[in-house]
Formats: structure tokens, sequence, C-alpha cells
């Protein structure tokens, strides 16, 4: 079998008929990225590759330091072509990394490169690629258009006055609709130093004063109509781990204040702010009905040196080996004693919570909605082969695989959406096994459905976006 060939990744004849057959015209939902409304709005361009893949990939930055490039080569002032030949020279050799595949079939699929990147053929690809992105058909729409994407949710906050995504609402030329996805981070994180400038600026957003706990919900609940409004569906929030600490009212009032004051609070005192923040979203996302989404499983920033140097989100996270079963499944019980519970997707960066998420949600699905509580899929450094594999082998022997809302792009890059046909060729090769091996019956037309929806199907019916 050739490298990035018709078969990639499809290694018995069921898998290639899953593949071909049914899921790779399939269109694409987007429903959890970071690109830009702002430069989807004004269409930006791209002079060089390296502004579409090296500029705020923490990805490929890891994967540079870990090949001995200086830092001048990645988040420096060497020149862009300078920072694509490094990346060039290392990625040749990145064996078992999702990058190398990643990386090959976006050459392939938007510029035509059916060659290997290499140091000998960076100038190659480096020419072609510039000369591809002078055209219309490379600038950030297009890009989306061509990807058969039907509909994106970007990441923003509540502050947010989502002035370009009432542009693009406006705008009768694009095909693909953008919707924001609501992501009060700032508003939950109140240990951070900057938590209380944060606070007025929210109030600021909303019209109003923020001084109290109880004016801090009424301002997000504002907030919330405000962005349903311009279609918000959906909830994201990005939690270091997963907390439940119910704590009276008054004792989370007196917190806030506390913090409002500049002064330090313990860690019990943080966890009950999040607990009542968090509840009391929830509910709210039930009312309206959204979808809430989970992320956590994350310890951040740990290389302190290079964070005071450049910065947060630039490669220095990492894995929490923590698994809060209990507290999730409390938190979730806490909404559903009052029938208060959302749509919830849920996902940890620590692939060892893959069987307590599917055991914990489990005990929360719940009809009409197939697959109410969604385990969702193999995010950040478990978005490659092996981690997809077990996710969704962990979701198909403890819930119901066929429910599945599928693949999430998670990036800031308009190049990303090649990761979708890596999934479904990884999604097909694991079903496609599971029948040579004579586990399931031949049922192409049974089979293939169920991979068209968890491709498409499932996520347009789940989050029920306006038309």
């Amino acid at each position: 079998m050739a490298f990035l060939d018709e078969n990639f990744l499809l290694k018995t004849p069921a898998a290639r008929i899953l593949y071909h057959d049914y899921a790779a015209d399939m269109p694409i939902l987007d429903y959890h990225c970071h690109l830009s409304p702002k430069e989807i709005y004004e269409n930006r361009s791209f002079s060089n590759i390296a502004q579409v893949w090296l500029g705020g990939d923490h990805y490929k930055w890891r994967l540079l330091r870990a090949g001995g490039v200086e830092e001048k080569y990645i988040t420096g002032d060497a020149s862009d072509r300078e920072k694509f030949q490094k990346y060039a020279e290392v990625l040749s050799r990145a064996i078992g990394n999702p990058l190398y595949h990643w990386s090959h079939l976006e050459l392939k699929r938007y510029f035509g490169f059916d060659g290997v990147l290499g140091p000998d053929t960076a100038q190659q690809v480096w020419d072609l690629c510039g000369e591809k992105l002078q055209g219309e058909d490379m600038r950030a729409r297009a890009l989306i258009e061509r990807s058969n994407v039907k509909l994106v949710c970007t990441t923003d906050d509540p502050a947010d006055d989502l002035r370009y995504h009432r542009l693009l609402a406006a705008d009768a030329g694009f095909s693909v609709r953008v919707l924001p996805a609501w992501r009060p981070d700032k508003a939950v994180a109140i240990e951070k130093p900057d938590f209380a400038d944060y606070i007025a600026r929210l109030g600021e957003s909303a019209g109003c004063r923020i001084a109290t706990f109880a004016e801090l919900k009424a301002a997000l609940h504002a907030r919330m109509d405000f962005f349903h409004e311009n279609g918000c569906r959906l909830s994201d929030h990005g939690l270091l781990r997963m907390v439940c600490r119910p704590a009276p009212e008054e004792a989370v009032e007196a917190a806030f204040a506390a913090r409002l004051r500049g002064e330090a609070l313990s860690d019990a005192q943080q966890e009950a702010y999040k607990t009542a923040l968090l509840l009391d979203l929830g509910r709210e996302y039930a009312r309206r009905g959204w979808a809430m989404q989970l992320h956590y499983g994350v310890t951040r920033d740990n290389n302190r040196a290079m964070y005071e140097k450049i910065g947060p989100d630039t490669g220095f996270d990492a894995i929490e080996n923590v698994t809060p079963a209990t507290a999730l499944a409390q938190f979730l019980d806490a909404l559903e004693r009052t029938d208060e519970l959302p749509r919830t997707l849920v996902y940890s960066l620590n692939p060892g919570d893959d069987d307590a998420i599917d055991a914990v949600l489990g005990c929360f699905q719940k009809g009409p909605t197939v697959s109410k509580m969604q385990h969702g899929s193999a995010w950040w450094f478990n978005d490659q082969k092996q981690g997809m594999e077990k996710q969704l082998t962990s979701l198909a022997n403890k819930g119901y695989l066929a429910g599945f809302v599928g693949m999430l792009t998670d990036s800031r890059s308009f190049l990303s959406y090649p990761r979708h046909e890596y999934f479904r060729r990884i999604l097909c090769n694991l079903i496609g096994a599971w029948i040579e091996e004579g586990e399931y019956p031949a049922d192409y037309a049974l089979w293939g459905r169920v991979v068209q929806d968890i491709s498409y199907n499932n996520a347009k019916a789940y989050f029920d976006f306006p038309e």
C-alpha cells in the first residue's frame, strides 16, 4: 500500500466500502473550533504556507522544540521561510506523530502536492504553496466552502459584541453559517489575577455594574439572551478539572466579594464558587435548549519560564492525571434532580478517563434525545489514531456508538478540515475490522448509514441549530 493513497488507513475491503461509498462525501458540521469570525468575514488571505501552518499552532511548536529547534525559529523573529524549513526538517523524521499525516493530507488536498515534505523538498513545497495561495480559492471563505463545511461554531467570550457574526449573518454571499459558541471561562476562573478586571468588562458589555454574585448571574443571563438571538445554541467550558462542591449562597457571595477586593481564596472557596456558577449556567442552558460542552483534565503553563517569556497557549500545557468521575457524576446529578440537565458533551484530556466518562454518562442518558449525554471526540493530545480508536472503542463498549456526534476540528487553522477525513478513515477502519472478523454482519447499508450519521447527521440533529 502506497503512502497516502486512496486507501490510506483502510486496511480491509469492508473499511474501504464504508469509507468510499458512505463517509467520504459527507458534509462537515464544525461545532467546535477556534477560527476567528473576523478573519472569516474579512476573507483573510495568506502570503505563504508558514502563515497558515505555523502561526499560533502549539501542536507544531511542541514538535519543533522536541526536534531541537531554537525558539527563534518557532515563536521568534526568524523569517517565515526559515521557520518553514525547520518544520520540514523535523516533520520528515516525525514518524508516529499525527502531524505527519495531517500536514501531508493538507498539502495533498489543498495544494495538490503528492510528494513527501522534507529538507530537500521544502523549497518546492514553499514555492507551490506560495503560488496557490494567491488564488481566490485559497482565501479563508473558499477554504471553508471547498472543504464541504455547512456550519461553523467559533469560540466566543460572553463580553464579545458578536459584531462579525452579525455581519456574516447578513452576508448572503457566503454559503456557510457561522454561529457563536458561548465560552465563559474568564467568568469561571476566579483564581486568575485579572478576574476583577474581567468582571468589570463583562458588566460594561451587559450594561450593568457587577458587585455581587447575584448580579454576575443576571449579567451572564442577559448576555446569553444576546448570544441566543445571534444563533448560539452551544456552550463550551475549558476547565482545569471537574469540580462539584455545593455551598450556601451566602458563602459563594462572600467568596465573590472577597475576590473582587483582590483577596486570595482557598481551594474550597474557589470550588464552591465554580460549582455554583456552573450549576446556574447549566440550568440556563437547559432552559434555552443549548448543549453544554465540558473540557477538563489539563494542567496549564507548566514551563513558567517560557510562560513568562511568551505567554499562554504556546505549547506548555499537559495532561492532568486525576480522574474526577465522582465530581462529574455529582455535578450531572445536581442538575438532573430538578430536570435541568442540558444535552452535555464531556471531554477529558486524560485518555485514562475514557471508561469512567462512558460509565458515568450512561447513568444520565434520557430520551427522546439520542445519546443526550455524549462522550466527546478524542481531544487535543488524543486526536491521533490510537487515541481516536480508544475513545471510539470505549464508547462502543459502554454506550451507543451509533449516536455519536463525531469529530470536531478544535483548530485555529483554515486548513485543518482534513482532520475530519482522518477521523472518518479511522472510524471506517475500526468498524470494517469488526465486520471482516465476523463480529457483525456484512450489512453495508446498515453500517454505512451509521458511519454517515457519525460523520454528520447526528451532529445536525443533536445540536438543533436554528435554520
